[in-house]
């Protein structure tokens, strides 16, 4: 099957009729919006470009999904049973072959300028997968210009970090263009959790406003705010006034709690306008849109069915666990020392034995093909006849590396609060004002156990055992980091994220155990009590173990998560974030990161913002980080514990000088 086209004339051809769709007329904007549909706030057409026959057609958005049935029902006269017989190839001839007859895209609406001077102009841009270079992307642009109302203004925004790199050679004024992170940044809506809820709007301006009315705040509150930030209790919606990330902590929590949530512009102005403060509403975030509407109080305000629920804990295993590498531990090892550090022993695992399992996710089927594992086998550059499972082990063996360090059990820390009747004692204070609800008493008894826990010494057998493991096994160290290993985190409706301590400027003995008990005090915080006791999850089925690991220097470090979170039905795409320095940077707000998309079946990436920096990674970064993705898909498939290997992971991670990746942290992405 082959598509190739000549260099595209028009032919001046008469509009004609096909279903659905306009066929050779001057795109107006009256006419664009009788085809457009609406994403991410943003009217858009599809539009496919025929070079043999020197004619564009716009498509009716509410008639045809994709570009490819539209041209093989419409044009040529296929079914689409022969299409999907077909598939791949007749892809990679609208997509990848350089000869092409049909050139496919999207044409997006916007507005600039100030808003009472602001301008509609066209955005041209074609699919995420399309390898269109400068010549075709140039060839499409002075078709479409030509075909446009004179009055609407065009631009062309690459679609992938290919097309922005052809293009750096092609003058703006030949072919003028804007970013995708251009636009992320002016959006006027991007969903990050789709869902409805009623509740009491409060709107802040500011972070001092916010911490001011921050005790009085309760479950069935819906906040609006410039960026909601990393602290909030639990919630019945976020409304964020400017872009954030749907990685950092708050938004995981939101995901994970399943509240809608949303960056709406200039939502604050539309609060104080409509004198919304202080209102009940009804909020829904759509795929395409926010809903933001008056709605009557409920009659019924006892506490939501969440606050009834009960998450039931493995049983930990607490007797005679011993200290140990985290090269040694193993999956199952979650229940003596947390999903953390067994995540992390079996990276170690895989990366020195490979697994059976890494081929999981391309194996699935995707209607109408049986498989992805031609494509896995084009990412890994291996023929689809060799060994795929072992072609990635090995990759995963030359590309990344798991932290040296050591695990301490859920045992040590129960065996340091069983050797203070003061701590025995505030605990059974702290359940008692559990058990009776009584939350200003449980926050007291909290602070009151954190102290001690902080304060308390650690025995010194334990000392002396924490002493021989470094020698052992971190010889040479001079800086360490402590993160937290609990049990209660990373569990189906509760994440945790944020609420638990990490510490990452450690450098000698005592510094060491101090970190350590600050981490076991987290474990007791007011926030993470709180949160534990409204999900069900009981003070008694609780622990922390502790990661001690080798501290890593990196210019480059994030957080990716081996899904699409605005787009759980994509699933060619993972989520990365990053950001030059520390990784807690990215998820707890302190810097707003660059973030991608990658492509890990036909391949890719395309920048979505550049956060707070001043300009997008270089391309030889940019690699690295595609190879990060395809790494993180691999990982998700030997993690899964089911069959259809669909539960994403998040992993936090360092780029090394040289492009080793560096894997600090994965766990289940439990939003």
């Amino acid at each position: 099957m082959t598509n190739s086209g000549t260099p595209l004339t028009r032919t001046g051809a008469p509009a004609t009729a096909h279903q659905g769709a306009v066929v050779g007329s001057v795109l107006t904007l009256p006419l664009f919006e009788q085809l457009c549909g609406v994403l991410g706030g943003h009217p858009y057409v599809k539009v496919v470009v025929d070079r043999q026959q020197g004619v564009w057609h716009i498509l009716d958005s509410a008639v045809h999904s994709f570009h490819v049935n539209y041209i093989a029902t419409e044009i040529q006269a296929l079914t689409l049973e022969e299409l999907d017989a077909e598939l791949d190839g007749f892809n990679h001839s609208v997509y990848q072959d350089p000869e092409r007859r049909f050139l496919l895209g999207v044409l997006s609406l916007h507005f600039g300028g100030p808003e009472e001077q602001s301008q509609p102009f066209l955005v041209l841009e074609t699919t995420e997968a399309d390898t269109m270079g400068a010549t075709l992307l140039t060839e499409f642009y002075s078709f479409v210009r030509e075909q446009l109302d004179s009055a609407l203004a065009l631009l062309v925004k690459p679609a992938n970090h290919g097309q922005a790199n052809a293009l750096t050679s092609v003058p703006e004024t030949v072919l003028p263009r804007t970013q995708g992170h251009e636009l992320f940044a002016a959006a006027p809506f991007v969903p990050l959790t789709l869902g409805s809820a009623v509740g009491r709007l409060r709107a802040f301006a500011s972070t001092e406003e916010y911490l001011a009315a921050r005790p009085g705040l309760t479950w069935y509150d819906i906040v609006a705010m410039p960026v909601v930030p990393d602290d909030i209790p639990r919630l019945a919606g976020l409304l964020n006034g400017s872009p954030t990330t749907p990685l950092s902590h708050t938004n995981m929590l939101a995901a994970g709690w399943g509240i809608p949530n949303a960056i709406v512009r200039g939502v604050l102005d539309r609060i104080a306008a409509e004198d919304l403060d202080g209102a009940w509403i009804r909020y829904e975030v759509l795929a395409d849109t926010a809903v933001v509407e008056r709605a009557e109080q409920p009659s019924d305000l006892s506490e939501p069915t969440w606050h009834t629920q009960r998450i039931r804990l493995d049983a930990p295993q607490v007797a005679d666990v011993p200290i140990v590498p985290l090269s040694e531990l193993r999956s199952h090892d979650r229940r003596s020392y947390g999903t953390k550090a067994a995540n992390l022993g079996e990276l170690h695992h895989v990366l020195r034995h490979g697994s059976a399992r890494l081929t999981g996710y391309y194996s699935v089927p995707r209607p109408p093909r049986p498989d992805l594992l031609g494509h896995l086998a084009g990412r890994l550059q291996t023929p689809e006849h060799a060994d795929l499972a072992e072609a990635a082990g090995a990759f995963l063996a030359r590309r990344v590396s798991a932290p040296e360090g050591i695990a301490v059990p859920f045992a040590v820390q129960q065996r340091f609060l069983d050797s203070s009747p003061a701590v025995q004692q505030s605990i059974g204070k702290l359940k008692m004002a559990l058990e009776l609800d009584a939350m200003d008493a449980v926050d007291t008894a909290c602070v009151q156990l954190q102290h001690l826990v902080r304060t308390l010494p650690v025995p010194e057998d334990l000392v002396r055992a924490l002493d021989t493991h470094l020698v052992k096994h971190l010889a040479g160290t001079s800086r360490f980091a402590v993160r937290s290993s609990s049990n209660a985190e990373d569990l189906p409706g509760f994440s945790a994220a944020g609420i638990y301590e990490s510490h990452t400027k450690v450098t000698d003995l005592p510094g060491l155990l101090d970190a350590i008990r600050h981490v076991w005090a987290s474990l007791l915080s007011p926030r993470s009590v709180r949160l534990r006791h409204q999900a069900g999850i009981s003070l008694d089925d609780t622990y922390m173990g502790v990661i001690i690991q080798r501290y890593e220097a990196s210019p480059l470090g994030g957080v990716m998560v081996t899904c699409n979170p605005t787009n759980r039905a994509d699933f060619r795409n993972v989520y990365l974030n990053c950001a030059h320095g520390s990784t807690s940077d990215v998820v707890d707000g302190t810097t707003l990161p660059l973030q991608y998309l990658y492509n890990t079946v036909e391949g890719g990436g395309r920048t979505i913002s550049l956060g707070a920096a001043s300009e997008d990674l270089d391309p030889h970064t940019q690699d690295h980080l595609g190879e990060l993705a395809l790494a993180g898909r691999l990982l998700q498939s030997h993690f899964a514990t089911d069959y259809t290997f669909a539960v994403p992971l998040d992993i936090e991670w360092l780029l090394a000088p040289g492009g080793r990746l560096h894997i600090l942290q994965l766990r289940p992405y439990s939003a």
